[in-house]
């Protein structure tokens, strides 16, 4: 195959005015999506229980809401796993409200699960329905937004790491393509989860920053070979240099993608409801990474007018360039 050559020849560059405007669309519905939806923040960040429950029969998700809802539950937020299986997360307020009074040698904690198992159970057996619940576990406010704060500063400490590092590596245009594909990158998994609901836990968000560092270093890869061609080379043009330096690089970037990929599908498939958010945030990252070194950062940095000159900014033409030791 071709892309498996390194001497390969493919014009990636002739399609970088349709992938940047394909991307920064998904970057504006991303945006958009964030700022009127959020994020579906699960219990970890938010606070209060998360009960598992198992019907016999299929059940519609909207039936299990409702009778939630009948019982005395304040917007219940009802995850459907499949057409037997939810998960419920009850606020923090209603949790503690369930479990007003202590048993002798009760703890809170105890009586706060207990009393919502024993509670969602009434509720949902409404109807004759055999329901089976997990027992409940809680987190409490306080503790859920220790771990939001957490959380934020976390990836703040990250982003400025990482921005810190590719200051110090590279010349100002390629330091600004690469965070401006880091960002990309970022925001279109945070932008997934935004419009598809799904829950956003500390699994997912230890998945961001992978995803993040990911991102940088694929684009790294790619951009360490646009310097040395750059070096190397007189009188070819930055669009015929990007080109080659993506197609020098093609099949490390496919075969690493492809192989990183594979373990995460395993993850998805095998481990279990616990890591379906963080692997599938890992394969939308990955995904996204590889298409965004290729298709944004290269684009990026032909729209900000990368020359020879910016490795060299003394030189002023290629016979002073060659003059150089």
């Amino acid at each position: 195959m071709e892309f498996f050559n390194p001497n390969s020849n493919v014009n990636f560059m002739c399609v970088r005015r349709w992938t940047l405007l394909i991307s920064f669309l998904l970057i504006g519905a991303s945006i958009f999506s964030l700022a009127t939806r959020g994020l579906n923040l699960a219990i970890d960040f938010t606070g209060g229980s998360l009960v598992e429950a198992s019907y016999e029969q299929p059940v519609e998700q909207s039936d299990v809401i409702e009778s939630l809802q009948k019982a005395g539950f304040e917007s219940p937020v009802v995850q459907r796993y499949d057409s037997r299986n939810f998960a419920i997360r009850i606020k923090p307020d209603a949790a503690l409200e369930a479990a007003a009074n202590l048993k002798q040698g009760e703890t809170k904690l105890d009586a706060i699960n207990s009393a919502v198992t024993a509670k969602v159970l009434s509720a949902l057996e409404v109807g004759g329905q055999q329901v089976t619940l997990k027992p409940s576990v809680y987190v409490g406010p306080q503790v859920g937004d220790d771990l939001k704060t957490g959380g934020i500063v976390a990836v703040i400490v990250v982003l400025l790491g990482i921005v810190f590092y590719i200051m110090l590596r590279f010349e100002w245009k390629f330091a600004i393509a690469t965070v401006a594909t880091e960002l990309h990158d970022v925001i279109l998994v945070l932008g997934f989860f935004s419009i598809t609901g799904m829950d956003f836990d500390l699994a997912v968000l230890a998945a961001i920053l992978a995803v993040d560092g990911y991102s940088v270093n694929d684009t790294i890869v790619v951009f360490d070979r646009v310097r040395e061609l750059f070096k190397s080379t007189r009188n070819v043009s930055p669009v015929e240099v990007l080109n080659r330096a993506v197609n020098s690089t093609l099949s490390r970037t496919i075969m690493t993608s492809l192989t990183t990929l594979l373990t995460v599908l395993a993850l998805y498939i095998f481990g279990g409801d616990a890591l379906k958010g963080f692997s599938l945030a890992l394969i939308i990252g990955i995904i996204v990474g590889t298409l965004s070194s290729i298709f944004f950062a290269n684009p990026v940095l032909l729209w900000l007018g990368v020359t020879k000159q910016d490795l060299l900014p003394k030189a002023r033409s290629d016979a002073e360039l060659d003059a150089r030791p």
